[in-house]
């Protein structure tokens, strides 16, 4: 079944909808990579999580590539759309906006925890009654401690820069530089250098090196040895790229991943 939708309309499943009797509600949905949700919104806030599987979430201004031990929480009517990255088992919360764990309209990655899957896997299998009720607040306690996860990667507005933005998102290892981008997309390369500072606050080289770190959290997240994920990414060397996720992050790679195993 297509899981494609109109443009900005309100995707709103009943078995996904919230309620003040029933503030979270769970839904099971397994999509592969040729399914994809077009951008839409809906009045309640969702946590997207996957149990296994890679996904790209798409929100006026900014790209999150969620992998699992990752979900992305959703603020109530954000426009959003989602492409599935690596075949997965999708499983949202649709959370009840007046019961909305975080404030404001900022979306946010955060690491699950094994008592939060834990807690959205049982939900999922269980109807209305105590037993929901029970897990619905223990969801709705345990996401304001869950750390969040610097994995956004900021999108621009002007249609030139954007055609470039996309293609690297698609392509993170390309190793064309801003001049021959300029050729590519209709600018010079001083525009594009201005727009990336204006638009997105950062330079050229700075954005793409966030591309690149926001892609290899799947891969390291599934197992895949750093040596390959820095090749997959257009890194010369393992070191080199350890010595970027480290300014990055804060942390060597096995130590950021390692943090959310036992969290």
């Amino acid at each position: 079944m297509s899981l494609t939708l109109l443009t900005h309309t309100r995707w709103q499943p009943p078995e996904l909808t919230p309620t003040p009797a029933r503030p979270v509600r769970a839904l099971a949905r397994d999509l592969d990579i040729t399914q994809s949700l077009a951008p839409h919104r809906h009045p309640w806030g969702q946590l997207t999580f996957a149990l296994s599987g890679v996904l790209r979430v798409n929100t006026p201004g900014s790209s999150w590539i969620v992998p699992p031990l990752r979900a992305i929480w959703i603020a109530p009517e954000v426009v959003h759309s989602v492409r599935v990255l690596e075949n997965a088992r999708l499983r949202p919360l649709g959370i009840l906006a007046a019961r909305a764990p975080f404030e404001g309209d900022e979306c946010r990655v955060l690491a699950v925890s094994p008592l939060l899957r834990e807690l959205i896997v049982a939900l999922g299998q269980t109807g209305a009654g105590a037993r929901e009720t029970l897990l619905a607040e223990l969801i709705l306690d345990e996401l304001p401690g869950a750390a969040t996860r610097p994995l956004r990667v900021p999108l621009p507005q002007d249609k030139r820069l954007g055609a470039l933005c996309a293609a690297l998102i698609d392509d993170p290892a390309c190793q064309l530089t801003l001049g021959q981008w300029a050729a590519q997309v209709g600018a010079s390369e001083r525009t594009l250098t201005r727009l990336f500072e204006r638009e997105l606050g950062m330079r050229f080289g700075h954005w793409r090196q966030q591309v690149r770190l926001a892609h290899a959290a799947p891969l390291i997240a599934r197992g895949m040895p750093l040596s390959q994920v820095a090749g997959e990414l257009g890194y010369a060397s393992q070191s080199a790229f350890s010595a970027m996720f480290k300014k990055t992050y804060g942390s060597s790679p096995s130590a950021f991943f390692a943090g959310d195993s036992v969290a």
